[in-house]
C-alpha cells in the first residue's frame, strides 16, 4: 500500500504542472486555475488508492480541474447574462489568453480545445522565469507552480516566514499578469531558456549546500531541481546546455552519501570515502557530460559538468587529473566572470602549481571583491574565499594566518554545518 501511495504521489507531482499549464493556457486566471488543480490533486489522492489509477491520469486530472474552475468562474459571473459568460472567462486583462482558433471552452473531451502536452510544462517554466521577476521571485514561483511545493515548504527551504513567501509568490503572479501563455519567440528563446536553467541551477545549489540553517543538504530541493531539469531535457533532448546542467547535477548529487559524517559533520571532497558515492549516478552523469560536449559549443554548464566528471572518475583524491581540470577552468573563466568559477580555478592552480601560486590567485580575487564593494557594485567576496585562503595557507605551512582565515570564514557563513567544520579546522591548528 505504501509503495502504491508513493507511485501515485510521483504521478501527481509529474502531471501537476502539465494540468496547470493546460488550464492557464485555455482559461487564464492563474490563481483560480492553481486552486482548481490543487482540488483535483486532492480528489485524486483520495480516490485513486481506492478505485485505481485511471487509464489516462492526466486527462482525468484536467477534466476534474476544468470542471472545478468552470464552476468557480461561473459562480463569479452568475450576475451576468449567459452570452457574456464566455467573454468573462478570458477578459482582456486576464493573466493569459487562449491561443487563436482554439474554440470554445467546451471543445474536446477535456474541455480544453486541444490535447495538452508536456510542452505546457516548459511554457510554464518560461512564464515563471519571466525577466520582469527577480531571481528570488522566479525561484519561488517555479517551485510553487511547476514543482508543486506548498508555500509552507518553500518558506521552510528559504528560512523565511510562510506569510513572507506567500507575499513574494503573489507579487510574482501579479508581475506577469497579462503575459500570453506561449513559448517565447526565436529572438527571446535563448535568453529565456538561460533564465530557466539558471533558476534550476540555483535551486539545486541551495539544495546541495544550503546557504543558511542547521542542515548542509536539503534533499527535497536538490531532487526537485534534478526532476525539473530531466523534464526540460525530455522536451529539449538536443540542447547541450540542458544536458550539461543535468550532468552537473547528477554528478554532484552522486557524492551526497559521503559528504557528511555520522553526526552530520561536513566532510570535504578530498577526504570523502569514495566507495560511498552513488556509482550508478556517476556513470549516468559521465555519459550525460560526454553527450553534452558533443551537442555543440561548450558552454558554462557543459564545462562545469566536465570538471565534475573528472572529480568523480578519480578513484582516490590523489588520482584527480588537476591539470585537465585547470585547463577546463581556464576556458570557463574566459567565458564567464562568475566568482565561484574563478575561486575554483584558484584551487586548481594550487593543486597544479603549489599553494603559494593558488594564494596569489585568491588575493587577486579578494582585491576585486574589495574594489567592487567600494564602487557600490555587488561584491564577489564571501566566506568561501576565506575558507579557500585558509586551506591554502595551511598547506603552505602558515598556521597562524590559516587559523585566522578559518575563523573569519566561520564567522561569515550562515550555514551551521560549515561553520562547525571551519571552527574545528581552526581549533585543530591551535592544538
Amino acid at each position: 500500500m505504501g509503495r502504491a501511495t508513493d507511485d501515485i504521489e510521483d504521478l501527481l507531482r509529474r502531471h501537476a504542472p502539465q494540468v496547470l499549464g493546460a488550464l492557464v493556457r485555455r482559461y487564464g486566471h492563474f490563481d483560480p486555475a492553481e486552486d482548481s488543480v490543487q482540488e483535483a490533486l486532492i480528489a485524486a489522492a483520495e480516490q485513486w488508492p481506492r478505485d485505481g489509477i485511471p487509464d489516462n491520469p492526466r486527462g482525468w486530472l484536467i477534466r476534474v480541474a476544468s470542471r472545478r474552475l468552470t464552476d468557480r468562474l461561473r459562480s463569479d459571473e452568475a450576475r451576468r447574462r449567459r452570452e457574456e459568460t464566455a467573454a468573462a472567462l478570458t477578459p482582456a486583462d486576464a493573466f493569459v489568453a487562449p491561443p487563436p482558433g482554439e474554440g470554445p471552452a467546451g471543445a474536446g473531451p477535456s474541455g480544453l480545445g486541444r490535447a495538452p502536452s508536456e510542452d505546457d510544462t516548459l511554457t510554464l517554466l518560461f512564464l515563471c522565469c519571466h525577466p520582469a521577476l527577480s531571481p528570488a521571485a522566479q525561484i519561488a514561483l517555479t517551485l510553487r507552480a511547476v514543482g508543486g511545493l506548498t508555500t509552507a515548504e518553500i518558506a521552510r527551504a528559504h528560512l523565511v516566514p510562510e506569510a513572507t513567501m506567500a507575499q513574494r509568490i503573489s507579487r510574482a503572479k501579479r508581475a506577469v499578469r497579462g503575459t500570453q501563455f506561449r513559448q517565447p519567440d526565436a529572438r527571446d528563446r535563448d535568453q529565456r531558456l538561460a533564465a530557466v536553467l539558471q533558476v534550476l541551477y540555483l535551486i539545486f545549489n541551495e539544495g546541495y549546500t544550503a546557504t543558511a540553517g542547521p542542515d548542509l543538504h536539503r534533499t527535497d530541493l536538490a531532487r526537485e531541481a534534478i526532476r525539473l531539469t530531466r523534464a526540460v531535457r525530455r522536451l529539449l533532448p538536443h540542447e547541450g546546455r540542458v544536458t550539461g546542467l543535468l550532468a552537473l547535477m547528477v554528478l554532484t548529487e552522486a557524492r551526497t552519501p559521503a559528504r557528511t559524517g555520522p553526526d552530520g559533520e561536513l566532510i570535504p571532497l578530498d577526504e570523502q570515502d569514495r566507495s560511498l558515492w552513488d556509482r550508478t549516478a556517476v556513470a549516468e552523469g559521465i555519459a550525460l557530460a560526454e553527450e553534452a560536449l558533443a551537442q555543440g559549443p561548450a558552454g558554462d554548464y557543459q564545462l562545469q559538468a566536465a570538471i565534475a566528471a573528472l572529480h568523480d572518475e578519480a578513484e582516490r583524491a590523489e588520482d584527480t587529473d588537476w591539470p585537465q581540470i585547470l585547463a577546463l577552468y581556464d576556458l570557463l573563466v574566459r567565458r564567464s566572470p562568475d566568482p565561484a568559477a574563478a575561486l575554483g580555478r584558484a584551487v586548481a592552480v594550487a593543486m597544479v602549481e603549489g599553494p603559494r601560486a593558488g594564494l596569489t590567485e585568491v588575493e587577486a580575487l579578494a582585491k576585486t571583491a574589495e574594489t567592487a564593494g567600494r564602487s557600490g557594485t555587488a561584491g564577489q567576496r564571501n566566506h568561501r574565499l576565506d575558507a579557500v585562503r585558509a586551506h591554502l595557507l595551511e598547506r603552505a605551512g602558515d598556521m597562524t594566518a590559516a587559523r585566522t582565515a578559518y575563523r573569519a570564514a566561520a564567522d561569515a557563513t550562515l550555514s551551521e554545518p560549515e561553520a562547525r567544520y571551519l571552527r574545528r579546522r581552526a581549533d585543530r591548528l591551535d592544538g
